[in-house]
C-alpha cells in the first residue's frame, strides 16, 4: 500500500507516492509535478519514478485545466509497474486558523470550515480546498487528510502571537499564526536525528520564492517571521515581506483598491520588484554585476534574512544550530557563506569547502570545528511529513 502526498496551487499539482510497509513510510517511489495549468498555460508533466525520469506535454484544457492535470495523475499511477494500491491522499493545506492544531481526514464539514480561512491565504487555501475536492471525486473511498502549514506554529506564546490590537479583533482571528510548517516539522525531525544539539536553540531558514525563518526550542517552534498571513517577514521572490501599513494607507488614499494592493503585495513586489527583472534568485545572481537592481534585490534578500535572524536569536537568547532548507537554502552557496559570515559575531564559522559541496541532494553539515555554532543544510521534505501524518491518523 501506499500513500499519496499531493499539494495543488493556482497553477501546479505537485505529488509524490511514499510505500507504506509494516506501519512504517518508506522513502517515496514517485515525485512529480504537473507546471502550467494557469489559464493559457502549456500544462507539462514531469515524473520520476524508482529513479527513471520522464515528461510529457499534456493537452489543453483552457476551462478546467485542474481536471485535466488529475486525469493525467490517475493514468499514469495505473500505469506504473508494481505501483502499490493507495491508501490515503495527504494534502497540505496553508492555514488551519486557531482551531486546527493537527492534521485531520476531511469531511464536508471540514471544508466548509476551511473554506471561511480563504481570506488569510487568498493565493494558497482556495487552491488547497479544490484539490481536496477534486481528489475525493476522484479517488471515492480513499480518504483524503489535510495537514496544515500551520500547525506546528500552533503553540506559540500568547506574546508572540497576539497583535497589539484591539480585543474584538483578536476574537475575529486577527493573530500571527505562522507557516511554512510541515517543512519545519521535517527539518526539526531530521535536526534531531543528526545532531545532539537539536533540542537546544535552533533557527530554521526556509529561503526560497517563499521564505521565512523559525525559532524552535526544544523540537517546538518559538517564534515565527511569518505571521497573520504568507506575507509577513523577510523579503520572497515576489512577495514584499515586512512592510509599513501606511504604505497601504498612503496607496489607498491614492486610489489604490483591495486587488490592487494585494497583487502587489503578493506578485509584484520582492526579488521580482526590486529588480524588475526575475524572481527567481540563480538569474539575479548571474546578472547581478551587469544590472545594479538586480544587485540591490539579492542584497537586500540577504540582509533581511541577517536582520530577522537577530531578532529570533533575541527571542530564544542565543543560538546552537542554524538550519537552511528550501530552494534557496538548499543550493545557494554564496548566501549560506554571507549570512555565516554576518553572524561571525556568534562564534559561527562556515567551512567554505563543506558549503560548496552542499548541492542540496543530501543532509550535510557545513559548519567549521571551530565553529560555536552548528549549521546544517537539510533539504526539505513536506511530502513525507503529510504520509506519515495520514498514516498516524489511520491508525494504519
Amino acid at each position: 500500500m501506499a500513500i499519496l502526498s499531493v499539494n495543488a496551487g493556482s497553477s501546479s499539482l505537485k505529488f509524490s507516492l511514499y510505500p507504506f510497509v509494516e506501519k512504517e513510510v518508506q522513502a517515496q517511489i514517485l515525485t512529480g509535478s504537473i507546471e502550467g495549468l494557469e489559464p493559457g498555460g502549456a500544462p507539462l508533466m514531469s515524473w520520476s519514478y524508482q529513479g527513471q525520469s520522464a515528461h510529457k506535454a499534456l493537452a489543453t484544457n483552457a476551462e478546467r485545466p485542474f481536471d485535466l492535470a488529475l486525469q493525467s495523475l490517475r493514468n499514469l499511477l495505473a500505469e506504473l509497474p508494481d505501483a502499490p494500491r493507495m491508501l490515503a491522499v495527504a494534502h497540505r493545506v496553508v492555514h488551519g486558523g486557531a482551531k486546527y492544531r493537527s492534521s485531520v481526514i476531511v469531511t464536508d464539514s471540514l471544508l466548509a470550515e476551511l473554506a471561511e480561512l480563504n481570506p488569510l491565504a487568498p493565493l494558497h487555501q482556495p487552491h488547497n480546498l479544490a484539490g481536496i475536492r477534486a481528489f475525493t471525486l476522484a479517488f471515492p473511498g480513499v480518504p483524503q487528510v489535510a495537514c496544515f502549514d500551520t500547525a506546528f506554529h500552533a503553540n506559540l506564546p500568547e506574546v508572540d502571537y497576539r497583535f497589539p490590537l484591539p480585543q474584538e479583533l483578536y476574537a475575529q482571528g486577527l493573530r500571527r499564526y505562522g507557516f511554512h510548517g510541515l517543512s519545519y516539522q521535517y527539518v526539526a525531525g531530521v535536526l534531531q536525528a543528526v545532531s545532539n544539539r537539536a533540542n537546544g536553540r535552533v533557527l530554521m531558514a526556509h529561503l526560497g520564492n517563499g521564505a521565512s525563518l523559525c525559532a524552535a526550542k526544544g523540537g517546538q517552534s518559538f517564534a515565527s517571521t511569518m505571521g497573520f498571513s504568507a506575507l509577513d517577514g523577510l523579503m520572497m521572490g515576489t512577495r514584499t515581506g515586512s512592510l509599513d501599513a501606511g504604505v497601504m494607507l498612503y496607496l489607498m488614499a491614492h486610489g489604490w483598491d483591495h486587488d490592487q494592493l494585494q497583487k502587489l503585495l503578493y506578485k509584484q513586489s520582492g526579488l521580482l520588484g526590486v529588480s524588475g527583472i526575475s524572481a527567481d534568485m540563480r538569474r539575479l545572481r548571474a546578472e547581478a554585476s551587469t544590472h545594479a537592481n538586480a544587485k540591490l534585490a539579492v542584497d537586500m534578500f540577504t540582509y533581511r534574512v541577517v536582520r530577522e535572524s537577530g531578532a529570533m536569536l533575541a527571542c530564544m537568547q542565543g543560538l546552537d544550530v542554524l538550519a537552511f532548507s528550501g530552494g534557496i537554502g538548499e543550493h545557494d552557496v554564496t548566501l549560506r557563506a554571507e549570512v555565516g559570515a554576518r553572524l561571525a559575531w556568534l562564534g559561527l564559522v562556515i567551512d567554505p569547502a563543506l558549503n560548496a559541496s552542499a548541492t542540496g541532494d543530501k543532509i550535510q553539515h557545513i559548519h567549521a570545528p571551530t565553529s560555536a555554532i552548528e549549521v546544517w543544510v537539510v533539504p526539505t521534505d513536506e511530502g513525507v511529513v503529510t504520509a506519515r501524518e495520514a498514516a498516524s491518523l489511520l491508525n494504519a
